[in-house]
């Protein structure tokens, strides 16, 4: 991988790990329709460091609120009922499905599930998903100004904050995270899309979906690094580069995105994806791009 690479792929990475798009999805695009080689899953693990760094510094209040009241619940019974330590437990419980299935589908994800034609499916049908999910936060957030008569009294349908997370919700976001060891499906867009489904307002799904991913996306980084270590399968200076670009990028994309997602629709993100699937299989039928360009 040349300098100019890492480059392009940092700032790929950086620009669309939070973002409902699929940053693997984009990383896998930008080397085949650049002849470019995968970077590979290696790749796109370490480089998911320097973004969950970013996550780790803006949300480090929150953070470090969590760990500390998780570690206070270990010896205090009574800690356990501090929604910070719940919390702690929660994305830990959350933690469990994407850890289980990636050790388990480890081969499938270095392998079958890069071909572009699975990529651009799951772009569509993501989107179509994250389209659905966005309108039903809309209907509720619209029903949640509706007074509704009830035995006599008033009462407002709210969209759930963190604070209804439980551990069956929990294992929920965690199964919606998983999916996105499937280039095209987005963490943050199916996790997000998940938390929706369930009633929860966009801020709440898409703060516990950040928070969710630090150990998983941390664990895989560390796996790969190690593995990167044993081998020479990794160009450490360039991949280095582009750790730390998407780290910069990340970070402003994530302040950008939780301002965004309060007064926002996710419409405009849906209608991309379809359009880039749709562009992917036409290129693809025409015989212009192999659905395995770029294959390492």
């Amino acid at each position: 991988m040349s300098w100019f690479e890492s480059l392009v792929l940092g700032l790929v990475q950086g620009l669309t790990e939070f973002l409902p798009i699929s940053s693997s999805a984009h990383l896998r695009l930008t080397a085949a329709f650049s002849g470019w080689q995968d970077p590979g899953a290696a790749f796109t693990a370490i480089t998911q460091i320097g973004t969950e760094a970013a996550v780790l510094i803006y949300f480090r209040q929150d953070i470090g609120r969590i760990v500390s009241a998780w570690f206070r619940s270990l010896r205090d019974r009574e800690a356990r009922r501090d929604h910070d330590a719940k919390m702690g437990w929660l994305v830990i419980v959350g933690s469990i499905p994407i850890g289980v299935l990636g050790v388990a589908l480890k081969d499938h994800i270095e392998g079958p599930f890069r071909d572009l034609r699975v990529t651009a499916t799951m772009l569509i049908v993501v989107g179509v998903v994250i389209g659905v999910a966005d309108r039903l936060a809309e209907r509720a957030a619209e029903d949640a100004e509706r007074p509704v008569a009830r035995g006599g009294r008033h009462r407002l349908r709210r969209p759930k904050d963190l604070t209804h997370l439980g551990v069956r919700d929990g294992l929920i976001f965690g199964l919606c995270q998983a999916m996105a060891l499937v280039p095209g499906v987005s963490r943050s867009g199916a996790t997000i899309s998940g938390g929706l489904f369930m009633g929860y307002r966009r801020e709440a799904a898409a703060r516990y979906s950040f928070l969710l991913a630090i150990p998983a996306v941390l664990a895989s980084g560390l796996f790969e690094l190690k593995d990167a270590a044993e081998g020479s399968h990794v160009s450490w200076g360039p991949t280095f580069l582009a750790t730390v670009i998407a780290f910069v990028c990340g970070y402003a994309v994530i302040a950008w995105f939780m301002k965004f997602i309060s007064t926002k629709s996710f419409m405009p993100f849906v209608w991309y994806r379809i359009a880039l699937g749709l562009l992917i299989l036409g290129l693809i039928t025409t015989g212009v791009l192999s659905p395995h360009a770029a294959d390492l």
